[in-house]
């Protein structure tokens, strides 16, 4: 086993199980960089994000805890969020950190960064009127030059729960790409003050979501080319150095903002900016590769491709006025939650796979044999585990608590190391799965693809059992066959939840109380139907 080796978690947004080719033979968007790392390292064909949505996800890389286990319990952290990794808590970085690592943070950050002021909303992110229906008072000159003196005061301070206080060394990104602060952060202040409203041409038609300051001229298409040179910069100085390094890179792709630079427009040949900008986040990666490599340390370096979580369904298509989304991908034959086994049910946001089955590639030289393929599950709150076991680090009982080592993994294949593996979707829905079974404790698909108050509606059982070995789609809901099955993972689920922990060691406590079934995104719903589970 190689000592120290150096550490790049290259983490896409958004990304669909089948936006890359090796993963997805009949698809349309081409990415040679991702094919070849596939080529030189180990897929992972049943790898799952903890949640269906971004702050929850990130969560867990960082601790080797599930989300639903913190504060946050549906949702995502908010603009101008405070800190969701608690500030006593072991994070990856702080880890490699004990044994002697740089770590670095470059790219969106999303977990809260702990801004010290109050957030006033109609100073800092205030809603925006419709077209045509005149100018919003906050925008005068006159009132802006009022808020111009606020800015200044709020970003002249520093952040205080931001990546370099969870672990990091240092930091360069931003928080989120689509919410304000429209700027640069670097360690734990803004570059810059942003002294002007973003356009109002950035906003919607999957640009920028909220309203906001921003640094004068800002535009996103500048953040893409900036992670990677970023991290070349990281990356020549920690070999300059001579110094083992931990490299997070959570790029802000392809989640919208969908400003795609020139060159890659129309690249995919599928006239559909989230094509182009899944062939532009494929460059960004073969630049970070090609930078191990010019700098020496690629032959001891462990990389890591992971996405947060599904495809989102809404980017870069039509809606019908009514939520309903019309995809501009699938008619001309591209289907981002496909796979080797076919289609997962479901998108981002969602408890059915689609919303949490993700690409997952591993690159260590030496140790995975290149060109190998692992259908074992694992978990993005793995990597706490995972790195611990190749350190040689024993974990304490109050850290990586859903964290299982995929190290054995990297050297056999064939043995599962996990049992199980808690899914959650974006409105608190729980979902476990064992090697075969997966069981859905909700109607729908617990998230946006179909609510759960529309799945009560219709009638459908308030839970859903998949066998995934022989229906991978999730098509045929067995529940009523295996109610034996059902009760069995229920009281699994329920343990692991009063454990405080999935892996083995001393029982701990959640952040907060954990609901099960959260009933009020299905008010339809009597409470005694749940006395048969």
């Amino acid at each position: 086993m190689k000592k120290q080796p150096n550490v790049v978690y290259f983490l896409v947004d958004d990304m669909g199980y089948g936006d890359a080719s090796c993963l997805n033979p009949n698809g349309k968007i081409k990415t040679p960089n991702i094919d070849r790392f596939a080529r030189e390292g180990m897929v992972f064909t049943d790898a799952h994000s903890s949640s269906a949505v971004c702050s929850p996800s990130r969560y867990s890389i960082l601790t080797g805890r599930y989300n639903w286990r913190s504060t946050l319990q549906r949702g995502i952290v908010q603009v101008y969020g405070d800190p969701l990794i608690d500030k006593d808590r072991l994070t990856v970085a702080g880890l490699l950190k004990k044994r002697g690592y740089h770590t670095g943070c470059i790219g969106k950050w999303h977990l809260g960064q702990g801004w010290d002021f109050d957030i006033d909303k109609n100073t800092f992110h205030p809603e925006v009127l419709p077209w045509g229906q005149g100018t919003p008072p906050y925008e005068t000159p006159e009132v802006t030059e009022t808020l111009r003196l606020k800015w200044q005061e709020a970003f002249s301070k520093p952040t205080t729960g931001g990546p370099t206080k969870r672990g990091f060394d240092y930091y360069f990104g931003v928080d989120v790409p689509n919410w304000p602060p429209y700027c640069f952060i670097e360690n734990d202040r803004t570059v810059g003050v942003p002294s002007e409203w973003l356009p109002r041409r950035l906003l919607g038609d999957d640009q920028a979501s909220n309203y906001g300051p921003a640094m004068p001229y800002w535009h996103f298409e500048q953040l893409l080319p900036t992670w990677a040179q970023k991290a070349d910069e990281y990356i020549k100085a920690r070999s300059e150095n001579n110094e083992p390094f931990l490299l997070y890179l959570p790029m802000t792709s392809p989640h919208t903002p969908l400003s795609v630079n020139k060159q890659f427009i129309g690249k995919s040949g599928l006239n559909n900016l989230y094509a182009d900008l899944m062939i532009e986040t494929d460059d960004v990666f073969g630049r970070v590769l090609d930078s191990l490599e010019r700098h020496g340390v690629v032959d001891n370096t462990l990389v890591i491709f992971a996405s947060d979580n599904g495809f989102a369904h809404y980017v870069g298509a039509k809606e019908d006025g009514r939520g309903n989304f019309e995809s501009a991908l699938e008619p001309q034959g591209h289907y981002p939650s496909a796979g080797l086994r076919g289609q997962f049910r479901g998108y981002k946001s969602d408890a059915w796979d689609g919303g949490h089955r993700i690409p997952y590639i591993a690159r260590w030289p030496g140790v995975i044999e290149p060109g190998s393929r692992c259908d074992q599950i694992v978990c993005l709150s793995d990597l706490m585990a995972t790195l611990a076991e190749a350190l040689g680090e024993r974990l304490s009982d109050d850290a990586g608590e859903d964290s299982v080592s995929m190290l054995p993994l990297f050297k056999d294949p064939t043995k599962p190391t996990r049992e199980h593996v808690v899914h959650h979707s974006i409105a608190g829905k729980f979902a476990i799965r064992d090697k075969r079974w997966k069981l859905v404790l909700c109607p729908g698909s617990g998230g946006w693809s179909y609510t759960d108050k529309q799945a009560a509606e219709d009638g459908l059982p308030l839970v859903q059992l998949y066998d995934m070995h022989n229906d991978p789609g999730e098509t045929r809901n067995l529940h009523a066959q295996e109610p034996a099955k059902v009760r069995e993972m229920i009281s699994l689920l329920k343990q692991l939840i009063a454990d405080g922990r999935s892996t083995p060691g001393v029982p701990q406590s959640n952040d907060v109380p954990v609901d099960l079934w959260k009933l009020d995104t299905m008010p339809s719903v009597d409470p005694r139907s749940l006395d048969d589970y």
